[in-house]
């Protein structure tokens, strides 16, 4: 099913297809329509010639136009821009139709609490949707958590959140909805790759990107595409061992001006 000068990507993409919705070949061919062995020939590219109703079936079953089936290598789309050829090209910022999220529960099916350690930071956003990683992840529960939210502990680290000290344990709520968000949220960040998480003030903006802020004036802040964002996860809490230091003169006398201009700026 190639001719010559015109690279034909149906075979791989089939495979890629199958294998991002996690199906076996034999559950695939069965709601395809198909036989076992006719789903596997058209994915092993022994179907020289596939029927056009076969191409048109699959096509409307993944939601992707029999052009693109043939032509174009789905394997290095982003998962943002699957989503969104699926979709029509309807935008999906606020998040609900990124994924189902991932959890564990107790043997009474209540959730669990899952804790990230910093030994599994840079491993969380390839194992965040598997269940296995999360099964692997330490458990806990807390009191007084408000009822219906589903809650994961985050370490911190660095200095760019200062004066919540480096080193914190953050408590944060799955935001399933990101238009939810006020400006300037606390959250959680979990990002694409190397980059694991971050802890920042998040503003989702009307040209669909995210802006990160730190309370550490001497961060910049930046922004970061939708499609490079897997999870957010709201601020609830915090805990920490290390004892706040006390004030100098210096801080007290800032704090005494910075009281004086806010009363000068009210009258």
């Amino acid at each position: 099913m190639e001719s010559e000068g015109t690279k034909v990507f149906f075979r791989n993409n089939l495979l890629f297809l199958r294998k991002r919705k996690k199906f076996s070949q034999e559950h695939l061919a069965k709601l395809l329509g198909f036989t076992r062995s006719k789903y596997t020939a058209l994915e092993n590219g022994q179907t020289e010639n596939p029927l056009l109703a076969d191409l048109i079936k699959i096509s409307e079953f993944f939601s992707i136009s029999v052009d693109r089936l043939l032509k174009t290598d789905l394997s290095y789309w982003s998962e943002y821009d699957l989503r969104k050829m699926e979709t029509g090209g309807r935008e999906y910022i606020n998040g609900k139709n990124l994924r189902v999220l991932s959890i564990t529960v107790t043997p009474d099916n209540r959730e669990n609490m899952e804790y990230v350690p910093i030994k599994a930071k840079a491993g969380y956003s390839a194992g965040y949707a598997d269940p296995e990683f999360l099964a692997a992840l330490p458990k806990f529960s807390l009191p007084n958590l408000p009822s219906g939210g589903t809650y994961r502990m985050f370490p911190t680290t660095g200095d760019s959140m200062l004066p919540i000290p480096e080193g914190s344990e953050v408590v944060a709520r799955y935001v399933q909805d990101w238009k939810t968000l006020n400006p300037a949220t606390l959250c959680i960040v979990i990002l694409r790759g190397e980059q694991d998480f971050v802890f920042k003030e998040v503003t989702v903006q009307k040209n669909g990107t995210l802006l990160l802020r730190s309370f550490n004036k001497n961060y910049a802040p930046y922004t970061v595409e939708a499609n490079e964002v897997l999870e957010i996860w709201r601020y609830v809490k915090h805990q920490t061992d290390k004892l706040p230091e006390p004030e100098t003169d210096l801080q007290e006398i800032k704090k005494m001006l910075a009281d004086m201009q806010h009363k000068w700026t009210k009258e």
